[in-house]
Formats: structure tokens, C-alpha cells, sequence
């Protein structure tokens, strides 16, 4: 026996386990106080004592210490947790308890009476996880392997919304993993815009309300197959301001997590009830400005949804210390340049991060990015009226591709025009002469089909009409070091 405030104390070695094994009755447990020490007013039920240890514990002895607040808070999180979310702490010692408490990882769900304790559990999210994590998942909660496998069919084939909607698996396992906040990471849809061509722009409204855009592009191939092209946004808004660019006009809020990415494709399959054939990161935001969720997010289009990944693109504008680290993931997929300017000081006025980023540098990292792959790299290029669209600019950035041998392939986009813009969108004339001089010095060239203008489909557009206050980017934005 050990004497506490509230009275005699037994100490449970593992507290989940002597509760999961109905040893312990919601009446028999009096309070619970830290690290999972139980004060009981009667023995456990039956005879055994083999979940009883000696008295004395180091944990409780350290934790008594600390202040009646605390100690309050964390009593409360483990008695709700011994009597409604068992599988929270089952088989937990009580060091590992004491480690759960301070690290705040006993939630406690709103409305179960606890007071001042009433937070929402952490949100964790099925999309992104696969199937073999997804049958740990099961396991955990005392379930069948097999149950992680109806899983992953349901969210990525059947693509679920809710938990809820997990109709094959055992209404208990849902109700457990929705206390313990697993979520299975879908977004609802703010607004549709189609457009006569057929192309599909929607905006979808995340969990702390910001909306974020996403294209569906239906296309068919040379032989006539139905393709279809999402092009996916990587961030809410984007803090690098390219001056013909919509999104930078709305401000920058955060970066998307990597099943808010994902989301955007389900939710495309969903709208064409046409299976996704092309991935390119090129919507809202610079993807390598959030490396680490695209990657996540690449991974996980390529691995559930069963997309190539020489069927995806990533564009950039250029970060600094990013496209060295893409190189080491040595993907199959394509990496797309934004260039928009065949010279540092033109490129500078147009991309304000290429003040910071200049040229030279970027396309050192681009030509390491190529010995290191071995992929070639595609350029973009922004026609703008009077700007950066006269034949000397094509002869210039013909003679800077020649220089550093990277391949020789651009990507030529006449400007898709926005409101309050001071760009304008050059003449079929100017963008035939552009293509002409670049095929003259031997490179290739494709011109990108303009889809959706009557659907404001420009990067940003339709976001900025819902969302008429720009968003305020963080004092300091970090870039990856």
C-alpha cells in the first residue's frame, strides 16, 4: 500500500491491459492519478493479483511533484481514457503514460463532461497510409489484418469521405477509430466551375476554411483516348509574387499537408467519374517551398493510386537548396523550370525570388539535377505581351539552353489574362514568331492549349473571387536549408 492524498493506492503495472481484461469496472476506479497509478476502493474483480505491483513507484513519486494544476489535468485525460478509449493506453507502462500525459497525447473528446479538458482529439488522417499501415492501424484497435485491406479499397477505389462511409468494417472499429480522431482526410468542395471546353476547376474548403484549387484538363491522345490531366496545388496561396501570377496576388497562407494534395485527385476522379491519367504540380503555390508533403503526396499517387511517375510533373520557379534535394529522391517524373525570362535582369522583374536565386545558380542546380538523374529538364516560358515575347528574347534564351546543354525543350504559355493585371496576352502572330526562331536554333517547343478561360482557370483566379482580402504570409517565410 502507498498513501496519497486521496487515500490507499495499488499500482497497476499496465493499466490499459487490467482494464481491457474487465479487472477494473467504471464504479471500481475512483479517480486515476498520474501515470496511471488507480486508486481503487475495493480489490480487482476475481482473485488474481497478477497485475499488482509493489506500492512504491519512481514515476508517481516524480510526478506528485509536480503542480496540483497539472496533475488535475492529467488525472482527468487518463480516467476518461480508462473508461471510454481504453485502446489509448493499453499495455502501457506507467513510465510510457507519464510520457503520454506531458506530451499531451491523452486527448479528450468535446462534450464528454471534463471541463476546462474539453479539446478536440489530434486529427489524424487515413489518406497517405498504405495498406500495410493501414492494417496496423486495425491491429491496434483489436482487429483483423484483413480489415486494414477493406480500408485502403474503400479510400482509394471507393473513395470514402467519412469514416462512417467505412461500411464494410465493424460499426465498433469505427466508432473507435473516430474517438481516437482518425479522420480519413477528405475536404468538401466550395465551388464548381466548368468550362465549355470541359475542363473543371473547383475549390475546395479545408479544415481551417481556406479554400485551395485544383483543375480536372479531359483531353484525348493522338489515337483517340480519353485522358485526364489534374493539376494540383501544393500550397494555400504562394508567397514568391510572380507578377503576372494570380495566386501570388491572394496572398500566402500555409502549406497544404500531403492528403490535402491527394484529396484534389480523388475529388477530380470523383467530379469526370473518369480515372486520373496525369499528374502535374503546377496549380497554387511552389512546390518545392513544401518538399517534404509533395514528395508524401507523390509517393502515395504513385504507390495507391497507381499513377506512373513518368506521368507526373512538378514545376518550380527555383528555390534555393531544393532541387539538390529532389535529385536524391532520383524520381522518374518530370521537372519543370519556370524560366519566363532568358536573362537575370529580365527574369528578376518579372520573378521577384530570382533576385535572391539568380540565374546562373539555378541553372548550375538544374544541370546537377540532370548528371544526377539522368532526366531531362523542361522549360516554361510565359509569353508576355511587349514584355518577354520579341524573336531577340527567343534568340537569347536559345543561346542559354546551347550554353549549359540542358536539354531542349520548352514549354511556350501564352499569358492567360486576370483582373488588375498590367500583362496582356501576346498575338497568335507573336507566339507562331517566338516558336519559329526557337525551332531555327534547334529547340523544340510546344505551346500550351489555354483550357478554361471562361472558368477562370489561371492559377488563383477562382480562389481570389471567393476570397476578396488577400491572405497575409507569415512575418518570415522560411526556405528549406
Amino acid at each position: 500500500m502507498a498513501m496519497t492524498r486521496g487515500g490507499p493506492v495499488r499500482v497497476v503495472a499496465s493499466v490499459g491491459a487490467a482494464v481491457a481484461a474487465g479487472r477494473f469496472t467504471s464504479s471500481t476506479v475512483s479517480s486515476v492519478s498520474l501515470g496511471g497509478v488507480y486508486t481503487v476502493g475495493e480489490r480487482p474483480q476475481g482473485n488474481s493479483t497478477s497485475d499488482w505491483v509493489p506500492s512504491y513507484d519512481p514515476a508517481v513519486a516524480r510526478l506528485y511533484a509536480l503542480p496540483q494544476r497539472h496533475s488535475s489535468r492529467a488525472q482527468q485525460r487518463l480516467n476518461y481514457a480508462a473508461k471510454r478509449q481504453p485502446w489509448l493506453i493499453r499495455g502501457m507502462t506507467t513510465e510510457s503514460a507519464v510520457e503520454a500525459v506531458e506530451a499531451g497525447e491523452i486527448p479528450v473528446l468535446k462534450g464528454t463532461g471534463e471541463g476546462d479538458l474539453s479539446q478536440q482529439v489530434t486529427r489524424k488522417y487515413l489518406i497517405g497510409k498504405t495498406q500495410e499501415e493501414l492494417e496496423g492501424i486495425a491491429l491496434s484497435f483489436g482487429e483483423q489484418k484483413y480489415r486494414g485491406k477493406q480500408m485502403h479499397q474503400l479510400i482509394y477505389k471507393n473513395k470514402i469521405r467519412t469514416v462512417k462511409e467505412l461500411a464494410q468494417i465493424p460499426k465498433q472499429l469505427r466508432d473507435a477509430m473516430e474517438s481516437a480522431g482518425w479522420n480519413i482526410g477528405r475536404s468538401p468542395i466550395h465551388h464548381v466551375a466548368t468550362s465549355k471546353d470541359g475542363t473543371v476547376k473547383i475549390l475546395l474548403r479545408l479544415d481551417d476554411s481556406r479554400l485551395v484549387e485544383a483543375v480536372g484538363i479531359p483531353v484525348k491522345d493522338k489515337e483517340g483516348n480519353a485522358k485526364l490531366t489534374v493539376c494540383v496545388s501544393s500550397q494555400v496561396g504562394c508567397a514568391l509574387k510572380c507578377a503576372f501570377c494570380a495566386t501570388g496576388k491572394g496572398g500566402f497562407a500555409r502549406n497544404l499537408k500531403s492528403h490535402e494534395i491527394v484529396d484534389q485527385v480523388l475529388t477530380i476522379e470523383d467530379i469526370f467519374r473518369q480515372r486520373v491519367t496525369n499528374i502535374v504540380f503546377m496549380g497554387m503555390g511552389e512546390p518545392l517551398m513544401n518538399l517534404e508533403a509533395v514528395l508524401n503526396a507523390h509517393r502515395t499517387i504513385n504507390k495507391e493510386l497507381l499513377i506512373g511517375q513518368r506521368m507526373m510533373t512538378i514545376s518550380t520557379v527555383g528555390v534555393p537548396n531544393t532541387i539538390r534535394r529532389l535529385a536524391a529522391h532520383k524520381l522518374q517524373s518530370t521537372l519543370a523550370i519556370s524560366l519566363h525570362a532568358p536573362n537575370q535582369d529580365l527574369r528578376s522583374q518579372i520573378v521577384p525570388s530570382a533576385k535572391g536565386y539568380p540565374l546562373d545558380a539555378l541553372l548550375e542546380d538544374c544541370k546537377y539535377y540532370f548528371e544526377t538523374t539522368g532526366r531531362r529538364l523542361s522549360f516554361e516560358y510565359t509569353l508576355l505581351a511587349g514584355v518577354n515575347d520579341q524573336r531577340e528574347h527567343a534568340e537569347e534564351l536559345a543561346t542559354l539552353l546551347h550554353q549549359w546543354d540542358l536539354g531542349r525543350h520548352v514549354n511556350i504559355i501564352p499569358y492567360n489574362p486576370i483582373a488588375d493585371s498590367e500583362f496582356e496576352r501576346p498575338t497568335k502572330a507573336r507566339v507562331l514568331a517566338f516558336v519559329e526562331t526557337l525551332s531555327k536554333r534547334r529547340v523544340t517547343t510546344s505551346v500550351r492549349v489555354t483550357r478554361g478561360l471562361d472558368a477562370n482557370a489561371a492559377c488563383g483566379q477562382l480562389r481570389n473571387e471567393f476570397q476578396k482580402t488577400p491572405l497575409q504570409a507569415p512575418m518570415e517565410l522560411s526556405v528549406p536549408a
